[in-house]
């Protein structure tokens, strides 16, 4: 399982599940549907992926996705969940909220199904403490409706 986190509206902008995690499948599957979803709403230039440093996050071939949209590669501290927290936030809330409360799932395509439903409703309907309380969906909407008044005055 691979996610990537919006930091900003902790929105999940990217996804991916595979029976491994080979650096060709998972993780930048996840990427890739990121930096696409980011470049649909304005130029990537300047964005900030922050990871662990997991072998497939600081790969070679990650970071050939990564330069050519302009962003910017951070790891945290080896060792230290807590310097890379949205990351253990959203997985702990993964495992607690769909896996451990499931039967085993019957097939990969039936886990992906359960993770799509679930990263629906985190982004739409879970409101998060950290954003007083409002899903991610509300804030980015809110933050893209800011930015184009700005830029319009």
């Amino acid at each position: 399982m691979a996610f990537v986190t919006d930091a900003y509206a902790r929105r999940i902008v990217g996804w991916a599940v595979a029976a491994s995690q080979h650096t060709r499948t998972l993780p930048l599957i996840a990427l890739d549907q990121s930096i696409s979803r980011a470049a649909r709403h304005g130029d990537t230039r300047g964005l900030v992926h922050h990871s662990d440093h997991g072998t497939q996050y600081i790969s070679a071939l990650y970071g050939t996705h990564l330069t050519p949209a302009g962003i910017l590669a951070s790891t945290g501290s080896v060792g230290d969940s807590y310097d890379n927290a949205l990351a253990e936030t959203v997985n702990g809330a993964y495992k607690t909220e769909l896996i451990k409360r499931s039967d085993p799932f019957e097939s990969v395509h039936a886990l992906e199904q359960a993770i799509f439903q679930w990263v629906s409703w985190w982004n739409q309907e879970r409101l998060h403490q950290h954003l007083d309380y409002r899903t991610p969906a509300e804030v980015e909407t809110l933050y893209h409706q800011t930015k184009a008044t700005l830029v319009a005055q």
